[in-house]
């Protein structure tokens, strides 16, 4: 038995329209995310990620290079928004997050670029940085659902999140992917230019889990709950002991976790010796044990 998404039965109870009302009233003194710039971007005004009013997105496809669980057959219908509320100076997608590559499109494109991934044959909808367009998004995510959108929702984001926006994507949201960076405030501060990274990473975390709960895997390919990324970076500095300890401690034994060995130098990380080289294999490794002392199982 195929289990509805979320935002289905939401839209039948007719909460979707509310929620999007609730997030544009967040937009006129923007507080999408915990640097609460407060910027009006009704009205086009800018803060820290340079988003304003409209939506931009860089790239739409079948994505076979996600997780196996939400690749599948036919790959992860993946939306790539421009712009970003973290930026840390190393990300691999340095053209689109801090230099907004992209173009700028409605709502009604947003719904048609939906529904031609679902046409594809796509398992979900994998929404690429979403957090500072989330209004949008939802306007977009309201029309495709009327034209019969009906494949999950993925929110893949950067784990920098307002608790509050959390809150109002209970019950639109089927898999919440954050990533889960730091542990350090001072590599935060260094890296992203935050000091609160990972005690607000904490609570969303929670919020997230309460709302899915562990993930659920239905031949072969996920339906709804928490998938958690941990990039391993040089010399220990995304903090794996900690952030393992409390997922295994405070979330669940049970989440599904992708602890990626992927990590080289992008965008600015020439400026800083500490992450201007490679992950090695034992760094790797030795994460992969990390995470297994603290009886976390279920790697991708």
């Amino acid at each position: 038995m195929q289990i509805v998404p979320n935002y289905l039965k939401t839209y039948r109870e007719g909460k979707l329209e509310e929620k999007i009302k609730q997030l544009n009233e967040i937009l006129s003194r923007c507080s999408l995310c915990p640097r609460q710039c407060r910027v009006d971007r009704n009205k086009d005004e800018r803060g820290f990620c340079g988003a304003g009013k409209d939506l931009r997105v860089s790239s739409v496809f079948a994505h076979f290079g996600e997780e196996s669980c939400l690749v599948g057959r036919f790959g992860s219908g993946t939306i790539f928004f421009s712009y970003c509320n973290l930026k840390c100076i190393f990300c691999q997608n340095y053209e689109i997050s801090h230099l907004s590559s992209g173009n700028i499109i409605t709502s009604e494109k947003l719904a048609a670029y939906m529904l031609h991934l679902q046409r594809l044959g796509c398992h979900n909808i994998n929404l690429v940085t979403p957090t500072h367009f989330v209004p949008q998004i939802l306007e977009g995510l309201l029309l495709a659902v009327r034209e019969g959108l009906n494949i999950p929702l993925v929110y893949n984001c950067g784990g920098y999140e307002s608790a509050g926006v959390i809150d109002v994507l209970e019950g639109v949201v089927d898999i919440y992917m954050p990533d889960a960076k730091f542990s350090s405030s001072e590599v935060s501060r260094q890296l992203c230019g935050v000091d609160d990274y990972f005690p607000n990473l904490k609570k969303v975390l929670k919020k997230m889990h309460q709302q899915v709960g562990d993930l659920v895997i239905k031949d072969g390919i996920a339906q709804k709950g928490l998938l958690i990324r941990h990039l391993v970076l040089p010399e220990g500095l995304a903090g794996t002991r900690e952030i393992t300890e409390f997922i295994a401690d405070q979330i669940s034994r049970q989440t599904y976790i992708n602890i990626m060995a992927q990590y080289h130098p992008c965008g600015e990380a020439y400026r800083f010796a500490q992450i201007n080289c490679y992950v090695n294999q034992k760094e790797y490794m030795e994460a992969i044990s990390i995470a297994r002392s603290f009886g976390l199982t279920r790697f991708d």
